[in-house]
């Protein structure tokens, strides 16, 4: 929006039309930037960066069966992806197995439908799981996940300590934005938990969260909202952690966070550096953190699906290509960059392997990976930084007046923030005060035919009938009994990562699994659903 001379950020902040060394009066480098690799680690958290090697380059892909899905991981790995990101389908998000009622109609649409061992088996057969990291989309029932994936190892005779990758496993924003909820707030906390002490004994190199503002940004947060409510969550899963009594650098090494880069691409250097800078000092001085690795924030970054247009798609490609840049230049640590035709169908396998081609540039035919922090010392974007910065701790102070991330989700406040937001750039578009090429400005008269990839509807079926041989086959009583089992650990203190693994081992169903614990602890109903 102009004003004058001066325009306004995502976040509503003021961009002037000329920086100069006035604008970093009292500015402090040394305090405020560090080297590359020390505290606080706003110019990146390793000393090389890119310099020794680029960004893990992980596609976020999965829809259909497993073996569909497991055909499109082995095209990427040949395309030179070098990280795998498994999209799961809407009922295995929530629990459900593909046979129940409410999974109709959604099985295989978002993601692959895993309902059992045997899917899992299927999804990563002819991987070599110790030699490919892997994350996983997966936040209620992320344990279910997780241990099906250690069991799939176990099988291929890979030790769980050489296992690597993340799971996302971060429920507090599915309240706030995104709503795949399962549990309610305090036991899918008591989970979370459980999650960090399980992988500090059995996957040591397994990140075990990634704290997630991308959700948030496409529920129409802004650039200092995304980041604030990222890392007031990521306060509360630590206060959780510390309150069950495990030392801060015992877990806090293996957090990770994911963002969304934009196509705003200053604004969105400057949120990565003073995201970093935010958690660095939150963990030394709040939690007492000694060891470096504990205030480091590692993230991972996707390009916006929300700002991809349906219209004129093909100019989706420059959108990804941009926000990828911004994502590297603010020091992501892995990137997915989306399809052109993902506003229209899940990505075909042209449009797939384009999306990697667009990383390999970036990483290959560009100097961005010549040297750490380009932008270092930038007058604008330092005191972007700053602003950014100090947008998102008022924010921040805001949740901890309110009692925390978990309070405040209670009272709705996160959520009425976004949705404001939300309100303001859709008024901005709709006047044609923010331009959106294709949409509101430069549009066509008439729109070129595209033909999208679809989902073979006949998938539902066949997802049936695998767990209808899949019951009549495995121990009915080897299945209740371990599921008897952790209905216990559920309602008492034990983790219940170790009963829930032998129930999975049973043949036990992520539907079954996550029943067992819904009649321990409920189901999550939010307060305006009244």
């Amino acid at each position: 929006m102009v004003v004058g001379m001066v325009r306004e950020s995502e976040s509503g902040l003021p961009i002037e039309p000329v920086y100069g060394p006035a604008a970093l009066d009292g500015w402090d480098p040394a305090e405020q930037l560090g080297e590359p690799g020390g505290y606080p680690f706003t110019r990146g958290v390793h000393p090389s960066m890119y310099t020794g090697r680029p960004w893990t380059m992980r596609q976020y892909a999965g829809f259909g069966t497993a073996a569909e899905s497991n055909a499109r991981y082995r095209q990427l790995i040949a395309h030179g992806t070098t990280g795998l990101s498994v999209a799961f389908d809407l009922p295995t998000q929530m629990g459900h197995d593909s046979d129940a009622p409410l999974a109709h109609g959604e099985v295989g649409k978002v993601g692959v439908a895993v309902d059992s061992l045997d899917d899992m088996r299927v999804l990563f057969g002819g991987i070599p799981l110790d030699r490919v990291s892997t994350s996983m989309t997966i936040n209620a029932p992320a344990a279910l996940l997780l241990l099906l994936y250690q069991l799939v190892a176990e099988e291929q005779g890979i030790a769980a300590d050489r296992l690597t990758g993340t799971v996302q496993n971060d429920v507090l924003k599915e309240y706030i934005a995104r709503g795949t909820y399962i549990f309610p707030p305090r036991p899918s906390l008591r989970l979370t938990a459980d999650i960090f002490r399980y992988c500090r004994a059995e996957l040591p190199r397994w990140n075990t969260i990634s704290i997630s503002g991308y959700h948030m940004a496409e529920a129409g947060a802004s650039p200092a909202q995304e980041i604030a409510f990222t890392l007031a969550d990521g306060i509360a899963y630590v206060r959780t952690a510390v309150a069950a009594g495990m030392d801060v650098d015992d877990f806090a090494p293996r957090l990770s966070f994911f963002f969304v880069a934009r196509t705003t691409l200053l604004e969105e250097v400057a949120k990565f550096r003073a995201a970093r800078r935010i958690w660095a000092r939150v963990m030394r001085e709040e939690f007492g953190a000694r060891n470096p690795k504990s205030m480091m924030l590692r993230f991972h970054t996707q390009t916006a699906g929300v700002q991809l247009t349906a219209q004129q798609p093909e100019v989706n490609l420059v959108r990804v290509a941009v926000q990828g840049l911004a994502a590297v230049l603010g020091g992501t640590q892995s990137l997915h960059t989306n399809a052109f035709d993902e506003a229209l169908a899940l990505p075909s396998d042209r449009s797939a392997r384009l999306a990697l081609r667009t990383q390999q540039v970036l990483a290959h035919e560009t100097d961005v990976t010549a040297t750490v922090d380009p932008f270092a010392g930038s007058y604008v974007i330092e005191s972007m930084t700053d602003d950014v910065e100090a947008a998102a701790v008022g924010l921040m102070r805001r949740v901890e007046d309110l009692g925390g991330a978990v309070a405040a989700i209670e009272r709705g406040f996160q959520k009425e923030e976004i949705e404001r937001n939300a309100y303001r750039i859709a008024r901005q578009t709709d006047s044609g005060e923010r331009v959106v090429v294709g949409v509101n400005r430069f549009r066509l008269d008439e729109e070129e035919p595209y033909e999208p990839l679809r989902v073979d509807p006949a998938v539902e079926a066949r997802q049936a009938e695998r767990l209808a041989r899949l019951r009549a086959g495995r121990e009915g009583p080897a299945v209740g009994k371990a599921l008897a089992a952790l209905r216990t650990a559920a309602g008492g203190r034990d983790n219940v990562l170790y009963p829930m693994k032998e129930a999975l081992r049973a043949r036990a169903t992520v539907g079954e699994v996550c029943g067992a614990l819904r009649e321990v602890w409920g189901t999550y109903v939010p307060a305006d659903a009244f």
